[in-house]
């Protein structure tokens, strides 16, 4: 065995045993091993919320998009930022209203709020068809990285049975509890090794950033900023607030608002979270630094420029330290994902068809449903092809048609009613689902639009049919509701 893998096969080894101690002898009710009892401080939060925005993605992605796309990766930066001042506002009243009432899962906000099992249902489905595709992309990943750091000792599908079993393992066993505790460790971890490559790997290559952005624009004149058009500067400002304002919106993402000891908690990460993209930063400055020293990596392969550039620049140990970093990146957000599914199918699909189903009983099931889930996962990660990257942007798109509903029911007088919110929601996917699908942009659907606004994000035209559809339906559905 290699130095390389046997530093991998610990951090397996490490992350399932973390991740069982966390139980830490609690009986893992449905409240303790989905929202952990509702009682994590700052620090916990603030891990857990990063370790769901942080990963392989963002680990593979960043600089693969530095890589292959250049300007227009920055976006990666600004989009973030926006989100978590959008938290500052958007996370106490969530986490407050769903502490009184107790709720488990993001459907249930939406139940509560509209008095509408319907409109749960509805946001459960749309919430489980975006999380398959994200999981399996935490899957893909993991492959990816495994067998690159091992130097091919492992191949990709050995890697993504082992990591999907290690988490089923601990989330099974512990809840959201194990994936707080190994977000700590991960945390760690990213912060050490990408600060290191970010800064390094520019310092060595070409003596500094501003010698090496001058050497890839002398290359590649224009590359680093935006085009005129496709991903033009429209583009990039759409984009960034459509995914600003859809992030929290996953339903990983929401569970974890759940559970905080305190409101103020999502204050002072608002405060914080910004810093953290120090680390995105570095992501792309080693993206940017393989551009001319790793050249030719063209489709999928430019995910993977950074272990590309630290395969020719380090030794076998530390690449393996970079690999074991990549792992905990995968199996975080994939432990969330899979807890917030089971919850979901448990919670919010069979629950309400059996209205006599203990809580107790809802707990077993949702445990029971976490295999299921990565099986599904799995299957779909060695035989979906490469489809899935176009799945992952609809589910992104999809779930981002819950925030009209969702801002709505904060206001103090709501505008919508359930069948508005319900309608909209619907109407909102269904435009996901034909523009995503059939590859539709707005150039293609609109040719006589100026240049400009044919490069907005078609996901700002699912979100205005569905705002115009909730308002319509709302307001149609008031008079006979009076």
């Amino acid at each position: 065995m290699s130095v390389a893998l046997l530093i991998i096969a610990c951090a397996f080894a490490g992350v399932l045993a973390l991740g069982i101690r966390a139980r830490s002898g609690r009986e893992m009710s449905l409240e303790q091993w989905t929202v952990g009892g509702r009682g994590f401080g700052t620090m916990l939060v603030f891990l857990l919320m990063a370790g769901e925005i942080y990963t392989t993605f963002t680990f593979l992605g960043g600089s693969g998009w530095a890589y292959g796309k250049g300007g227009p990766a920055y976006y990666i930066l600004c989009y973030l930022t926006l989100l978590y001042v959008v938290s500052y506002w958007l996370l106490p009243p969530i986490w407050r209203y769903a502490k009184e009432h107790r709720l488990f899962s993001q459907p249930d906000f939406f139940a509560a709020k509209y008095q509408s099992r319907g409109l749960g249902l509805v946001v459960a489905l749309v919430g489980i068809v975006a999380l398959v595709p994200y999981l399996v992309l935490q899957l893909k990943g993991l492959g990816i990285i495994v067998s690159t750091a091992s130097y091919g000792a492992v191949s990709p599908t050995l890697a993504i049975l082992i990591g999907a079993a290690a988490v089923t393992v601990y989330v099974t066993v512990s809840g959201v509890h194990g994936s707080a505790w190994t977000a700590v460790i991960k945390d760690l971890m990213i912060l050490f090794v990408v600060a290191f490559l970010g800064i390094y790997l520019p310092l060595h290559y070409y003596g500094g950033y501003g010698a090496m952005f001058e050497a890839i624009e002398a290359a590649k004149p224009g590359f680093l900023a935006l085009p005129e058009r496709g991903q033009s500067p429209t583009w990039f400002a759409s984009t960034t607030l459509l995914t600003a304002l859809g992030g929290y919106m996953w339903p990983h993402v929401f569970v974890s608002i759940y559970t905080a000891g305190d409101p103020r908690s999502f204050r002072r990460n608002a405060v914080l979270l910004p810093v953290y993209q120090l680390i995105l930063l570095f992501v792309l400055m080693v993206g940017f630094a393989a551009v001319l020293q790793v050249p030719g990596l063209a489709g999928a392969d430019v995910d993977l420029a950074l272990f590309k550039l630290a395969l020719q620049s380090f030794p076998p140990w530390f690449v393996g330290v970079i690999g074991a970093t990549g792992v905990l990146t995968a199996l975080v957000p994939g432990s969330m994902i899979l807890m917030s599914g089971g919850t979901l199918v448990a919670n919010n699909l069979v629950r309400p068809l059996r209205p006599g189903l203990s809580e107790a009983g809802t707990a077993r099931l949702a445990k029971l449903s976490v295999p299921l889930i990565a099986l599904v996962s799995v299957g779909v990660t060695l035989h979906g092809g490469e489809t899935i990257v176009q799945l992952l942007l609809m589910g992104y798109n999809f779930v981002t048609q819950l925030l009209p509903a969702l801002v709505a029911s904060l206001m103090r007088d709501n505008p919508l009613t359930a069948r508005g919110a319900l309608a909209g929601i619907l109407v909102g996917v269904a435009a996901v689902a034909a523009t995503s699908l059939g590859g539709l942009t707005l150039a293609g659907l609109f040719p006589f639009l100026p240049g400009p606004v044919q490069d907005i994000n078609v996901g700002f035209v699912a979100l205005a049919l569905n705002l115009a559809a909730a308002v319509i339906v709302s307001r149609l559905d008031r008079p006979r509701r009076g």
